[in-house]
């Protein structure tokens, strides 16, 4: 028999109709605070599947901050696997059990996350804020628009190739940047962030997408912001600190700029925070993956995962420890 702990947001009756009848396993619930369910000690479980992390020193409801990770995710002595429920995993293999694979949840958000990306993009193209602040009165008046328009996707990995296919029917212009320059199988260009300020000159839109690591901290900061031209917006649908927010924040003051962001730094973003005042910001509550198959996806994931651990097989999806 093997022990996973699951997140209180999981439902162990659902894994188990999942799981094939005569596995043995024994579900019980952890959110990295306090201690196991059923009795259970840390050193006990087999795959911990902790609850959303942040970096933050202030989580969102249910979501563990980094140092309550750090706390807790080693008293699993005896882990195999610990299986995040999100793409972005910072600052948690560094607390990993000795032995332990981390695997992400790659495949479970991108399509989701795209999703608003594109909805918030319309929404500030299309000039949908301004739009319902008028109402009722009848304000006809013209917008920007997608159609044509030039977008860099800042990330293209999972969600940045999704957001491209969403955008696809409007015809915009895409310029795809990554961590390293590339060409693909059919010769379209991956520009390095090297080159960004220079490729954001004549762009309508930046969306962000990249994952938060040590190169990517701050790279939308004040000379990126200078470098838009008047009327571009700042999309980020990835980490809230990818964006220097003192710096997004001045110059939306000027009226230059517009953003719309499901990720901001701090997060959440307090009431009294200047970002919520200005209207040329949209923000969303950090909502990109989290529509009704969200739940269905996580749960085949952690089956399956559970399914290979029983069996001995390598897990999917792993980015670091034993497996990696």
């Amino acid at each position: 028999m093997i022990t996973v702990s699951l997140p209180h947001f999981l439902d162990a009756a659902i894994i188990r109709r999942l799981l094939p009848a005569d596995t043995d396993v024994r579900l019980v619930e952890w959110n990295l605070v306090g201690e196991p369910g059923d009795g259970v000690e840390p050193a006990a479980l087999d795959v911990v599947v902790p609850p959303f992390h942040t970096l933050s020193a202030t989580p969102n409801p249910g979501y563990v901050s980094v140092d309550q990770l750090s706390n807790a995710l080693p008293l699993a002595t005896s882990a195999r696997l610990v299986q995040l429920l999100s793409i972005g995993a910072e600052g948690v293999a560094d607390h990993l059990p000795a032995g332990a694979t981390l695997s992400n949840a790659v495949g479970v958000m991108e399509r989701q996350t795209a999703e608003l990306a594109c909805t918030l993009l319309l929404a500030t193209l299309r000039g949908l804020p301004g739009l319902l602040a008028a109402s009722p009165v009848w304000s006809n008046r013209r917008t920007p628009g997608l159609i044509g328009r030039h977008v860099v996707l800042l990330g293209y990995g999972g969600i940045g190739k999704q957001i491209e296919r969403r955008l696809a029917g409007f015809d915009a212009r895409i310029t795809r940047v990554a961590s390293t320059a590339r060409t693909l199988d059919d010769g379209t260009p991956v520009f390095a962030t090297a080159d960004l300020a220079t490729i954001v000159r004549d762009a309508d839109a930046l969306v962000c997408s990249v994952p938060l690591l040590p190169g990517t901290a701050g790279l939308v900061n004040a000379e990126l912001l200078a470098a838009l031209p008047d009327g571009a917006v700042v999309v980020n649908v990835g980490r809230g600190p990818v964006v220097v927010t003192t710096d997004l924040v001045a110059e939306l003051k000027t009226g230059r700029l517009f953003a719309a962001l499901d990720v901001t730094d701090p997060e959440p973003l307090p009431a009294d925070h200047d970002l919520w005042s200005l209207p040329n910001a949209i923000i969303t509550p950090h909502v990109g993956g989290n529509t009704e198959v969200m739940s269905q996806l996580l749960h085949q994931l952690v089956a399956e995962q559970i399914l290979r651990v029983v069996r001995g097989e390598t897990p999917v999806n792993v980015i670091a420890g034993a497996a990696a």
